[in-house]
């Protein structure tokens, strides 16, 4: 597979990436081209832009939670049928996992894809010194082909000639020069950019923006010639299917630190036939603008596993779908919904009679502080014996995890890689196990299992694991 494509890189956070990478996805879009938008790393809301800005669904290559040999393969799947791809990177260019040298950054990816890199410089402080920071980026790894440059917040005519002049000797081509623009900004608070979601008018106003000064100001055909040369993909596209088609999770070949798995099969990773190939249960996965943080594989693997995949917006929505066999509840801002999360009773007594029952319920951070007792004082779904309180410590980092507890989504020993990033605690009660020894970097035991309930800060990526899919739906399927 060789679909043209493009990553969108930078020095550092807060260069001016997203609205380079939008802005490109929403020009090239305008021009009638089918865009494949992606973004490195476990960012849940840059891709909402990305879906805005393309009419296709964002998408996330991270190479520490999935591994880099599923990078491509995942790439190839988002991108099928596309005309072009533009990938935004993440940090700098060449930061990543902590302590994991390139693992996770923005370099890794490039290489994984086969390439070129376009670096966008925050130019505002800075004239021929932008030659110096442009030469050290292209050659610090020969093996990261940095292809071109799009300066940003450049300030007059004036200084536009100084950086050009400069940029004469470092080999590197000025693909694209951009002027400070207020009216791209998007706002943001204590997690980053504020969702889609939560402010859809104003985000069409914003992308629409990006788009004109991104044509304006940068050579689409220069940076659509470079994406041309972007080399052939190695191996096949990720496809769901067939992801749930080999074995169920390995678990830790070792004593489990809570209880052994129920079943011993688990153990030796045996195949189980899919619940593709008998009846459909009804999975219902929360959504709106307190809901707003999921990954599209994860509901593809539901669906491929066999199960009918619904929506409903905790918000407004006082019931659950009909026929709700199983419910996941990912990360998002409840705490910024609290009141309106805490007046909808209906919806929260309807979520609670359902893992009373025994249903099989996933929750992620957010879906974790939902279905505690009450999150800031507020009252919740009374799910966990639990409290939630927001503080002004920002938790951030990815995280290598045990399963201690089997659950609705693995056994016992069950190894995954996760990411965990909010500025809440929860406050346990008594009555569940927990869900996952985590090295983070001290280690600790974390989350909630809870007869079908598994709740945890960790967001984790089900590609990496596809039986989690499978045996939820199966759980769901006996329950």
């Amino acid at each position: 597979m060789s679909v043209p494509r493009l990553v969108v890189a930078a020095p550092s956070s807060g260069s001016g990436k997203t609205t380079v990478a939008t802005g490109l996805m929403a020009a090239f879009a305008a021009r009638g081209l089918a865009v494949s938008p992606h973004k490195v790393g476990p960012d849940y809301i840059d891709p909402g832009y990305h879906a805005l800005a393309t009419g296709r669904v964002g998408r996330n290559l991270d190479a520490y939670l999935c591994g880099p040999e599923l990078v491509a393969p995942l790439f190839a799947h988002g991108a099928r049928g596309c005309d072009l791809a533009v990938v935004e990177g993440v940090m700098g260019l060449y930061d990543g996992a902590a302590g994991e040298g390139e693992l996770a950054s923005t370099a890794q990816v490039a290489k994984l894809l086969r390439a070129p890199v376009v670096l966008v410089v925050d130019a505002s402080s800075q004239s021929r010194s932008v030659a110096a920071l442009v030469h050290g980026f292209a050659s610090w790894d020969p093996e990261v082909r940095v292809a071109g440059v799009v300066l940003n917040k450049v300030g007059s005519d004036r200084h536009e000639a100084l950086l050009r002049d400069a940029l004469d000797s470092a080999g590197v081509p000025v693909l694209g020069v951009l002027r400070r623009a207020p009216q791209v900004d998007t706002p943001s608070r204590h997690l980053g950019l504020v969702p889609v979601a939560e402010r859809r008018p104003a985000a069409v106003q914003a992308v629409a923006a990006m788009a004109a000064q991104v044509a304006e100001g940068c050579d689409l055909e220069a940076l659509a010639a470079l994406a041309q040369g972007a080399g052939a993909l190695p191996g096949a596209a990720w496809d769901p299917a067939e992801a749930l088609a080999g074995p169920l999770p390995q678990p830790w070949p070792g004593p489990s630190p809570q209880s052994a798995p129920a079943d011993p099969s688990e153990l030796h990773g045996r195949s189980r036939p899919r619940a593709a190939d008998g009846p459909r249960p009804r999975i219902a996965v929360a959504a709106g603008a307190a809901f707003t943080f999921s990954y599209a594989e994860h509901g593809e693997l539901l669906a491929a596993a066999g199960a009918e995949v619904v929506t409903f917006d905790p918000l407004h929505d006082e019931q659950l779908p009909d026929g709700t066999a199983g419910l996941v509840v990912g990360g998002g801002f409840p705490e910024v919904y609290a009141a309106e999360l805490s007046a909808n009773e209906p919806l929260r007594k309807a979520v609670a009679e359902l893992a009373l029952s025994g249903a099989p319920v996933a929750a992620e951070c957010a879906g974790l502080l939902y279905l505690c007792r009450e999150l800031d004082g507020r009252p919740m779904c009374g799910v966990l014996d639990a409290t939630a309180r927001m503080t002004e410590r920002l938790t951030l980092g990815y995280r290598d995890a045990v399963a201690v507890s089997d659950s609705v989504l693995a056994a016992a020993g069950t190894r995954m890689r996760g990411h965990e990033f909010h500025r809440t605690v929860v406050d346990p009660g008594a009555g569940a196990a927990p869900a996952w020894g985590v090295r983070a970097p001290e280690r600790r035991l974390e989350g909630f299992v809870q007869q079908g309930v598994h709740a945890s800060y960790l967001h984790t990526h089900w590609a990496s694991e596809p039986g989690v899919a499978r045996r939820f739906v199966e759980r769901c399927l006996t329950s």
